[in-house]
């Protein structure tokens, strides 16, 4: 089974808004620079649309978005205030003020700002039934999804788990869906949630949507390019 790599988006801040990609490099650790930096208070809890034991709800990170810079490296945060890169002070200053209590934007260290899985995949054809049945906006930017891929058969990339993907030079081994959380019916990265998504998740779906998947061997993908199931 061969299909089409359709769109690539990294989010090099988790939860920010992110970017459309041509190409992608792929690494142990999943897209090159995804999720890399975070927002964390002085507990250690990342900036989220939940609360968890690594997690604490922070609803105005949607109000930003992240890029890559012009530099190597550089992570540039732009939001309410205009532009700033990771690392300068004034930019956790104002991260502090919107959110209400002391936070910085910080690199990944020891724990994996990734919630269970390096690269997160969906298909065309499962986002268009999710349109039809439920009359919502389905947008894969509410999913936070990293590669879209042009299929025929709704959930077919389900079909996929314990399976290699190989696409470029890459190779993915798809290891488990992905359970959906109130982040699904939050406006962000530009996309609207018109719709309650997760209540329909909850009633017809066990609350999944789209698949993780490991990199088992490092590459790059590309747009346009095949992604054959092995």
């Amino acid at each position: 089974m061969s299909f089409t790599v359709v769109s690539l988006r990294r989010y090099p801040v988790k939860s920010m808004g992110g970017e459309g990609l041509d190409a992608a490099v792929l690494d142990a650790r999943g897209i090159a620079g995804d999720r890399w930096y975070a927002v964390v208070d002085d507990e250690g809890r990342l900036a989220s649309g939940k609360n968890g034991p690594r997690f604490r709800r922070r609803d105005a990170v949607f109000a930003y978005t992240a890029l890559a810079g012009d530099r190597p490296g550089e992570v540039v945060v732009v939001g309410p205030d205009g532009r700033s890169s990771a690392g300068d002070p004034a930019l956790d200053a104002e991260l502090s003020r919107t959110m209400g209590d002391a936070v910085r934007l910080l690199p990944e260290t020891g724990t994996p700002h990734q919630d269970s899985g390096p690269v997160s995949l969906v298909g065309t054809a499962t986002l268009e039934w999710c349109a039809r049945r439920w009359d919502v906006n389905a947008d894969p930017r509410r999913l936070r999804v990293n590669v879209v891929v042009a299929t025929d058969e709704p959930f077919v990339e389900e079909t996929w788990v314990g399976r290699t993907l190989a696409c470029g030079d890459a190779r993915l081994r798809v290891v488990d869906r992905i359970p959906r959380c109130r982040m699904v019916d939050i406006d962000q990265d530009g996309a609207t949630a018109e719709g309650r998504l997760l209540r329909h998740l909850a009633a017809e779906r066990d609350l999944s949507l789209a698949v993780y998947g490991d990199v088992a061997v490092p590459g790059t993908i590309r747009l346009g390019d095949a992604l054959t199931v092995l």
